[in-house]
């Protein structure tokens, strides 16, 4: 049973990585630049964000074995529309569909847990193989995606989850049994106004970085605008709210805001240095898809095998320790990204891949018991997709900022804008392009640095035990 819901967060994780890695293979068959390509990512991460403290809260109200079969059909149509889509605009919309699928299952299969395993030791090691399971998606990622990019194309990275998801809903079915709900749960009227306004209001932000971080002035301050509007009125609606998204005591908790802000910074920093790190092995050093997924390997594999050994420490010892070792070994290894370069080795890009590996490793299992500890019994489902809302943030923020900074890898656009160009003048167009991208991964160092010592201070103030 435990298994079972753990398909559900190993698909998520999956189509982050996958992804990943057929970014210069989509780019290129659909005739996409990079905004298109940080669309194909953050789409994806936006809706999750936006849509999963929704999705919690609904499956405190009509279940959450119920709507983990409803994400998981809805995830499944989503991949089959991804892996058919016909141009980037509705591989980007089918992404997005996707996402919403993803926020109805990943809450709900985290409370279910949670209810099946209420001891604090036990509860620890579950969600240690929770994060156990779902994180070999993380390896399985760049080798899955890269074999098939290069074999039979970027499209199958999607279609291969629809036997997945078959194969998953029958084992709710037939496994997974419904935890009692609190007789409250049916009172509570859903937030239908927040529900529409925070993944509008995330959407905007993320596509303000964006398009700033590209030089579109005009689409920026739009956006910037809208994001604005909608984050007043969303703030305006949660206060009126009988039953907001989020209560006002989970706002109020420190212990509860500062594991859920450790969770988001995770996530930043490392898909923001994922997506950057990918454009450099494939679009600035040439690598295939494939080698480019066996060189992610370092930051995968230690993650995956960390997660349970951070649900015991966790078990034993509480939150702090592993929290803060693991940001700790992150930070130093993201200093390592000054290293980088158009023809810097792969050894001295190592460290970076290895600490932030071994450092998500650490502290992805302690985050998610620290945030569900401080959150009271009754609100499980929000607690949970609080968790995972502020994770995917991350994901969204670290690619729109990460990519912004760095720009694009590729240097194709520069030699056909310059085709009318001698040689030479087209070499030194190429080698001020690399130098730019290349001053951007050094940058990005400094602030991924920066991150994780905020995220060494929170651990300050999680739940100790």
């Amino acid at each position: 049973m435990l298994g079972v819901l753990c398909a559900g967060m190993f698909l998520v994780l999956l189509d982050v990585t996958v992804v990943n890695v057929a970014l210069p293979g989509i780019g290129t068959s659909l005739g996409t630049d990079l905004p298109g390509l940080q669309g194909v990512v953050d789409g994806y991460a936006v809706a999750i964000a936006g849509l999963l403290l929704g999705g919690g809260a609904l499956g405190d109200r009509i279940g959450h074995r119920r709507m983990t079969l409803i994400g998981l059909g809805l995830f499944g149509v989503a991949s089959l529309a991804c892996g058919t889509a016909p141009g980037p605009e509705s591989l980007i919309a089918a992404r997005v569909v996707q996402g919403a699928g993803a926020a109805l299952l990943l809450p709900g299969s985290l409370a279910v847990i949670t209810a099946i395993y209420p001891g604090r030791a036990e509860q620890a090691r579950a969600l240690g193989v929770w994060a156990g399971i779902s994180s070999t998606a993380l390896p399985a990622g760049p080798l899955l995606g890269g074999a098939l990019v290069d074999s039979v194309g970027w499209r199958w990275i999607f279609l291969v989850n629809v036997p997945i998801v078959a194969a998953a809903m029958v084992g709710v079915l037939a496994l997974v049994r419904e935890p009692r709900r609190p007789a409250t749960a049916e009172e509570r009227p859903l937030d239908r106004a927040g529900m529409i306004l925070a993944p509008a209001a995330l959407g905007t932000l993320v596509w303000t970085v964006i398009a700033a971080g590209h030089g579109q002035r005009g689409a920026a301050g739009a956006a910037l605008i809208a994001t604005l509007v909608l984050w007043a009125a969303f703030v305006v609606v949660e206060r009126r709210a009988t039953a907001p998204m989020v209560p006002g005591g989970l706002l109020r908790a420190p212990a509860f805001l500062g594991a859920n802000m450790i969770a988001l910074i995770m996530n930043l920093v490392t898909n923001g240095v994922l997506f950057v790190v990918t454009l450099h092995l494939q679009q600035q050093q040439g690598h295939s898809a494939l080698t480019a997924g066996t060189m992610l390997l370092p930051m995968a594999v230690p993650l995956a095998l960390l997660a349970p050994v951070s649900g015991r420490l966790t078990a034993r010892f509480g939150t702090r320790l592993p929290l803060t070792a693991g940001t700790a070994i992150a930070a130093a290894g993201s200093l390592w990204l000054m290293s980088a370069g158009p023809n810097g080795s792969y050894v001295a890009l190592l460290p970076v891949l290895v600490g932030i590996g071994v450092g998500d490793g650490l502290i992805v299992t302690a985050a998610v018991a620290g945030a569900m500890r401080a959150a009271p019994a009754e609100h499980a489902g929000l607690a949970g997709g609080f968790n995972n809302t502020a994770r995917q943030v991350g994901t969204a923020l670290g690619v729109a900022v990460y990519g912004a900074v760095a720009g694009s890898a590729s240097r194709a656009h520069v030699a056909q804008s310059h085709a009318a160009q001698s040689h030479a003048a087209q070499s030194l167009a190429d080698q001020a392009h690399a130098a730019h991208f290349t001053s951007g991964l050094h940058t990005l160092a400094w602030v991924s640095l920066g991150l994780w010592l905020v995220a060494l201070a929170l651990t300050r103030i999680v739940p100790a035990r």
